[in-house]
Protein backbone atom coordinates (compact mmCIF):
# COMPACT_ATOMS: atom_id res chain seq x y z
CA UNK A 1 0.00 0.00 0.00
CA UNK A 2 1.04 3.31 -0.81
CA UNK A 3 1.94 5.94 1.96
CA UNK A 4 -1.17 7.79 3.14
CA UNK A 5 -3.66 5.88 0.91
CA UNK A 6 -6.64 7.05 2.13
CA UNK A 7 -9.70 4.63 0.14
CA UNK A 8 -11.81 3.14 1.54
CA UNK A 9 -12.09 5.48 4.17
CA UNK A 10 -15.28 7.21 5.23
CA UNK A 11 -14.53 11.31 6.57
CA UNK A 12 -16.86 14.37 7.57
CA UNK A 13 -14.61 17.06 8.08
CA UNK A 14 -16.87 19.90 9.79
CA UNK A 15 -16.53 23.41 8.12
CA UNK A 16 -15.52 22.67 5.14
CA UNK A 17 -16.93 25.03 2.18
CA UNK A 18 -13.96 27.07 2.66
CA UNK A 19 -10.60 27.38 4.06
CA UNK A 20 -8.89 25.18 6.24
CA UNK A 21 -11.92 22.54 6.54
CA UNK A 22 -11.96 22.55 2.76
CA UNK A 23 -8.08 22.03 2.45
CA UNK A 24 -8.72 19.18 4.67
CA UNK A 25 -11.77 17.82 2.67
CA UNK A 26 -10.24 18.29 -0.44
CA UNK A 27 -6.83 16.50 0.90
CA UNK A 28 -8.49 13.60 1.77
CA UNK A 29 -10.27 13.12 -1.09
CA UNK A 30 -7.26 13.58 -3.64
CA UNK A 31 -6.01 10.28 -1.07
CA UNK A 32 -8.62 8.23 -1.97
CA UNK A 33 -11.56 9.23 0.67
CA UNK A 34 -15.05 9.23 0.39
CA UNK A 35 -15.72 12.89 1.84
CA UNK A 36 -18.64 14.66 3.95
CA UNK A 37 -18.93 18.49 3.23
CA UNK A 38 -20.40 20.14 6.09
CA UNK A 39 -21.96 23.45 6.27
CA UNK A 40 -24.42 25.30 8.63
CA UNK A 41 -27.62 25.83 6.37
CA UNK A 42 -26.11 26.73 2.83
CA UNK A 43 -26.30 23.27 1.51
CA UNK A 44 -26.40 24.11 -2.27
CA UNK A 45 -22.78 25.88 -1.30
CA UNK A 46 -21.63 22.97 -0.02
CA UNK A 47 -23.29 20.55 -2.90
CA UNK A 48 -21.50 22.77 -5.63
CA UNK A 49 -18.09 22.17 -3.02
CA UNK A 50 -18.74 18.11 -3.41
CA UNK A 51 -18.83 18.63 -6.84
CA UNK A 52 -16.43 20.67 -7.59
CA UNK A 53 -13.98 18.17 -5.30
CA UNK A 54 -15.46 14.93 -6.99
CA UNK A 55 -14.61 16.34 -10.53
CA UNK A 56 -11.05 16.88 -9.14
CA UNK A 57 -10.56 13.79 -7.71
CA UNK A 58 -13.23 11.11 -8.65
CA UNK A 59 -14.02 10.03 -5.70
CA UNK A 60 -17.49 10.13 -3.85
CA UNK A 61 -17.91 13.47 -1.80
CA UNK A 62 -21.23 14.35 -0.25
CA UNK A 63 -22.72 17.61 1.25
CA UNK A 64 -24.26 17.75 4.41
CA UNK A 65 -25.86 20.86 6.46
CA UNK A 66 -26.21 20.85 10.30
CA UNK A 67 -26.17 23.81 12.53
CA UNK A 68 -23.51 22.24 14.78
CA UNK A 69 -25.24 25.30 17.60
CA UNK A 70 -28.51 22.73 17.79
CA UNK A 71 -28.79 20.62 20.46
CA UNK A 72 -29.35 17.80 18.38
CA UNK A 73 -26.80 18.28 15.94
CA UNK A 74 -24.30 15.38 16.16
CA UNK A 75 -27.35 12.86 15.68
CA UNK A 76 -28.50 14.57 12.54
CA UNK A 77 -24.96 14.66 11.34
CA UNK A 78 -24.91 10.82 12.16
CA UNK A 79 -28.41 10.14 10.54
CA UNK A 80 -26.87 12.18 7.31
CA UNK A 81 -23.68 10.33 7.00
CA UNK A 82 -23.41 6.58 8.67
CA UNK A 83 -20.29 5.50 10.57
CA UNK A 84 -17.32 7.13 9.61
CA UNK A 85 -13.91 6.36 10.37
CA UNK A 86 -12.35 9.81 10.22
CA UNK A 87 -14.06 12.70 12.20
CA UNK A 88 -12.33 16.28 11.76
CA UNK A 89 -13.99 19.03 13.81
CA UNK A 90 -13.02 21.94 11.82
CA UNK A 91 -16.01 24.42 12.42
CA UNK A 92 -15.88 27.19 14.93
CA UNK A 93 -17.76 30.52 15.96
CA UNK A 94 -15.34 33.48 16.68
CA UNK A 95 -16.48 37.13 17.81
CA UNK A 96 -14.14 40.12 18.72
CA UNK A 97 -14.83 41.51 21.72
CA UNK A 98 -13.19 43.26 24.82
CA UNK A 99 -13.60 40.88 27.27
CA UNK A 100 -15.56 42.53 29.63
CA UNK A 101 -18.05 43.27 26.71
CA UNK A 102 -19.11 39.65 26.24
CA UNK A 103 -22.87 38.99 26.31
CA UNK A 104 -24.25 35.75 27.16
CA UNK A 105 -25.43 35.08 23.32
CA UNK A 106 -21.80 35.41 22.26
CA UNK A 107 -20.30 33.42 24.87
CA UNK A 108 -22.99 30.22 24.01
CA UNK A 109 -22.65 30.53 20.74
CA UNK A 110 -19.18 30.02 20.55
CA UNK A 111 -19.01 27.36 23.53
CA UNK A 112 -21.91 25.26 21.92
CA UNK A 113 -20.19 24.99 18.43
CA UNK A 114 -16.26 25.24 19.03
CA UNK A 115 -17.09 22.51 21.67
CA UNK A 116 -20.30 21.26 23.14
CA UNK A 117 -20.69 20.24 19.37
CA UNK A 118 -16.93 18.49 19.60
CA UNK A 119 -17.90 16.72 22.53
CA UNK A 120 -21.27 15.51 21.01
CA UNK A 121 -19.73 14.36 17.70
CA UNK A 122 -17.22 12.20 19.22
CA UNK A 123 -19.64 10.70 21.74
CA UNK A 124 -21.61 9.53 18.74
CA UNK A 125 -18.97 8.74 16.24
CA UNK A 126 -16.39 7.28 18.35
CA UNK A 127 -18.07 4.23 19.62
CA UNK A 128 -18.01 2.74 15.96
CA UNK A 129 -14.62 3.46 15.39
CA UNK A 130 -13.71 1.29 18.63
CA UNK A 131 -16.19 -2.00 17.62
CA UNK A 132 -14.14 -1.99 14.13
CA UNK A 133 -10.86 -1.00 15.76
CA UNK A 134 -9.81 1.89 14.05
CA UNK A 135 -10.62 5.41 13.48
CA UNK A 136 -9.20 9.21 13.36
CA UNK A 137 -10.27 12.02 15.29
CA UNK A 138 -9.00 15.27 15.01
CA UNK A 139 -10.00 18.69 16.62
CA UNK A 140 -9.00 21.91 15.07
CA UNK A 141 -7.78 24.34 17.83
CA UNK A 142 -5.71 27.46 17.28
CA UNK A 143 -2.21 29.18 18.20
CA UNK A 144 -4.23 31.17 20.62
CA UNK A 145 -4.32 28.38 23.00
CA UNK A 146 -1.24 29.33 24.05
CA UNK A 147 -1.42 32.97 22.66
CA UNK A 148 -4.59 34.43 23.61
CA UNK A 149 -6.28 37.23 21.54
CA UNK A 150 -7.01 40.11 23.71
CA UNK A 151 -10.41 40.79 21.67
CA UNK A 152 -11.72 36.68 21.81
CA UNK A 153 -10.85 35.56 25.32
CA UNK A 154 -14.31 33.01 25.20
CA UNK A 155 -13.39 31.77 21.47
CA UNK A 156 -9.50 30.86 22.99
CA UNK A 157 -11.10 29.22 26.16
CA UNK A 158 -13.00 26.87 23.72
CA UNK A 159 -10.29 25.89 22.20
CA UNK A 160 -8.19 25.13 25.65
CA UNK A 161 -11.12 23.49 26.99
CA UNK A 162 -11.05 21.08 23.14
CA UNK A 163 -7.48 20.50 23.78
CA UNK A 164 -8.06 19.28 27.42
CA UNK A 165 -11.05 17.41 26.33
CA UNK A 166 -8.70 15.70 23.46
CA UNK A 167 -5.99 14.30 25.65
CA UNK A 168 -8.68 13.22 27.94
CA UNK A 169 -10.67 11.34 25.38
CA UNK A 170 -7.18 10.17 23.36
CA UNK A 171 -5.60 8.25 26.91
CA UNK A 172 -9.19 6.44 27.26
CA UNK A 173 -9.54 5.02 23.85
CA UNK A 174 -6.02 4.63 22.47
CA UNK A 175 -6.15 0.55 23.24
CA UNK A 176 -9.04 0.55 20.86
CA UNK A 177 -6.92 1.37 17.42
CA UNK A 178 -8.64 5.07 17.66
CA UNK A 179 -6.35 8.13 17.60
CA UNK A 180 -7.49 11.56 19.00
CA UNK A 181 -5.10 14.45 18.19
CA UNK A 182 -5.38 18.27 17.72
CA UNK A 183 -4.14 20.38 15.07
CA UNK A 184 -2.79 23.83 15.90
CA UNK A 185 -3.40 26.76 13.70
CA UNK A 186 -1.48 29.81 13.55
CA UNK A 187 -2.15 32.59 11.51
CA UNK A 188 -3.94 30.96 7.95
CA UNK A 189 -4.70 32.94 5.29
CA UNK A 190 -8.64 31.88 4.56
CA UNK A 191 -11.54 33.76 4.31
CA UNK A 192 -12.44 34.60 7.71
CA UNK A 193 -8.73 36.10 8.09
CA UNK A 194 -8.95 38.35 5.19
CA UNK A 195 -10.35 41.75 6.44
CA UNK A 196 -8.07 41.97 8.63
CA UNK A 197 -5.11 40.84 6.76
CA UNK A 198 -5.99 43.46 4.87
CA UNK A 199 -4.95 46.48 6.52
CA UNK A 200 -1.25 47.00 6.25
CA UNK A 201 -0.42 48.31 9.57
CA UNK A 202 -2.06 45.22 11.12
CA UNK A 203 -1.06 42.52 8.57
CA UNK A 204 2.89 44.07 10.29
CA UNK A 205 2.10 43.86 13.38
CA UNK A 206 0.79 40.04 13.05
CA UNK A 207 3.51 38.91 11.22
CA UNK A 208 6.34 40.30 13.54
CA UNK A 209 4.98 37.95 16.01
CA UNK A 210 5.87 35.12 13.29
CA UNK A 211 9.12 33.43 13.67
CA UNK A 212 8.84 32.36 10.32
CA UNK A 213 7.90 35.81 9.10
CA UNK A 214 4.91 34.81 7.19
CA UNK A 215 1.07 33.42 7.33
CA UNK A 216 0.49 29.82 6.49
CA UNK A 217 -1.92 28.45 3.60
CA UNK A 218 -4.41 26.14 4.42
CA UNK A 219 -2.76 23.45 2.81
CA UNK A 220 0.33 23.74 5.37
CA UNK A 221 -2.89 22.71 7.28
CA UNK A 222 -4.12 19.88 4.99
CA UNK A 223 -0.59 18.53 4.76
CA UNK A 224 -0.67 18.17 8.81
CA UNK A 225 -4.18 16.41 9.14
CA UNK A 226 -3.56 13.49 6.31
CA UNK A 227 -0.75 12.31 8.66
CA UNK A 228 -3.13 12.18 11.61
CA UNK A 229 -5.65 11.05 10.32
CA UNK A 230 -3.64 8.27 7.96
CA UNK A 231 -2.45 4.96 8.68
CA UNK A 232 1.06 6.36 8.98
CA UNK A 233 0.11 8.43 12.20
CA UNK A 234 -1.05 5.48 13.83
CA UNK A 235 1.43 6.16 16.62
CA UNK A 236 0.40 9.62 17.22
CA UNK A 237 -1.98 10.09 19.74
CA UNK A 238 -3.48 12.75 22.23
CA UNK A 239 -0.73 14.93 20.64
CA UNK A 240 -1.25 18.88 19.21
CA UNK A 241 0.31 19.39 16.25
CA UNK A 242 0.86 23.19 16.08
CA UNK A 243 1.08 24.66 12.40
CA UNK A 244 1.83 27.91 13.29
CA UNK A 245 5.39 29.31 11.26
CA UNK A 246 6.62 29.53 15.39
CA UNK A 247 4.27 31.96 16.60
CA UNK A 248 3.62 29.70 20.00
CA UNK A 249 7.26 30.35 20.81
Amino acid sequence: MMQFDMTGRRALVTGSTQGIGYAIAKCFAEHGAEVYIHCSADKEKAQRIADEIHGQTGTAVHAVAVDLGDIDAAERLHKATGELDILVCNASVQFRRSWDEIPLDEYETQMNVNFRASMNLMQTYIPGMQKRGWGRVLNVGSVQQVRPHAKMAVYAASKCALASLTENIAMQIASDGVNVNMLVPGVIVTPRNEAALSDPEYRAKVLAGIPSGYAGEPEDCSAAALLLCSNEGRYITGSSLYVDGGMRL
